[in-house]
């Protein structure tokens, strides 16, 4: 396993996606493999990309990968896609949109499946940001599923969350409903050569002024972009490069990845409780305490209490 990591750190794209594969598949040398990882995390900056199905997530993502590249970082692309819940597969489109960083040594692209997580992501991803990480990018792309008012777990996951919206979408009135307005750090009006990006624009900038910041906070800039073309990308980057100076100046960065730990520790505490758990449905002690609260000897409370006590 120390080989892999190192292999990895040297930017051997098959080791990565090895590592990668082992997070995903849950495998059992998962903690051989985290505990390998842990030493090296901590020098890239994850950058959230977010919005609504067809605001253009992906070629976003990709014009900024070259922007970013331009610039000389290495960049990593964790892109999520919606799993069908009829029979568990998934498109993985990005793998087809994102062809112009193919041979790029300096780009890694790895698309994975929600697999039915809510939230606009995969359950496994703060472990394959580890690997990314790791593997010595720079910047680590996170590009989340189509989500709508309310799947704003990204901005748990990110340093930096862009917020993509499209004019047409009546996407600055659901901005100003919904939590997504709370999570940017950086709202993005792409397809800005159609009509009607400017008023959303407007919108946007009129719902964030009503927003209470305390002295010194960062306000989200509105940028307007046409991905396709790569017209103002180069702005979004260097908003994002702003704001990850102010992040660490203030010392929000520190505070946002200590939160984020901590929902990760969190997270897998739970998994490993609801694991042990998994194997409770034809458990002696689980049908006597069913027997004692059905008998009125007991009340639900008091036998969890129990069962959590006895495991």
């Amino acid at each position: 396993m120390a080989d892999l990591v190192q292999q990895a750190r040297d930017g051997q794209p098959r080791a990565v996606a090895r590592l990668i594969s082992l997070v995903e598949d849950r495998s059992p040398s998962l903690r051989e493999v985290s505990a390998a990882l842990s030493p090296l995390v901590g020098g890239a900056h994850i950058v959230g990309i977010t919005g609504s199905p067809g605001v253009g997530k992906s070629t976003s993502t990709s014009a900024l990968v070259t922007a970013l590249r331009q610039q000389g970082h290495r960049v990593g692309v964790l892109a999520v896609d919606p799993t069908s819940p009829f029979s568990g597969g998934a498109l993985l489109g990005d793998r087809v949109r994102m062809q112009d960083h193919a041979l790029d040594e300096g780009v890694y692209i790895r698309s994975m499946a929600s697999r039915g997580h809510l939230g606009g992501l995969s359950a496994t991803a703060p472990q394959a940001l580890r690997v990314l990480d790791a593997a010595g990018c720079d910047i680590v792309l996170v590009e989340t599923v189509g989500v709508g008012q309310s799947e704003v777990e990204v901005a748990g996951l990110a340093d930096t969350t862009v917020v993509l919206l499209a004019p047409g979408m009546g996407d600055g009135i659901q901005a100003a409903k919904a939590g997504i307005l709370e999570i940017g750090d950086v709202f993005v009006v792409n397809k800005a050569d159609r009509d009607g990006a400017a008023s959303t624009r407007r919108e946007l900038r009129s719902v964030i002024s009503m927003t209470d910041r305390v002295d010194g906070a960062w306000k989200p800039p509105i940028l307007l972009t046409t991905a396709t073309t790569g017209d103002g990308v180069p702005e979004v980057v260097d908003e994002i490069l702003a704001h990850r100076a102010h992040l660490a100046d203030s010392g929000e960065l520190r505070r946002r990845r200590l939160a984020r730990t901590r929902r990760e520790i969190e997270a897998l505490a739970l998994t490993e409780v609801r694991s042990r758990f998994a194997h409770l449905s034809g458990d002696a002690r689980l049908d006597a305490l069913a027997e004692q609260v059905l008998g009125g000897e007991s009340d639900p409370f008091a036998a969890a209490d129990t069962l959590v006590e006895s495991l």
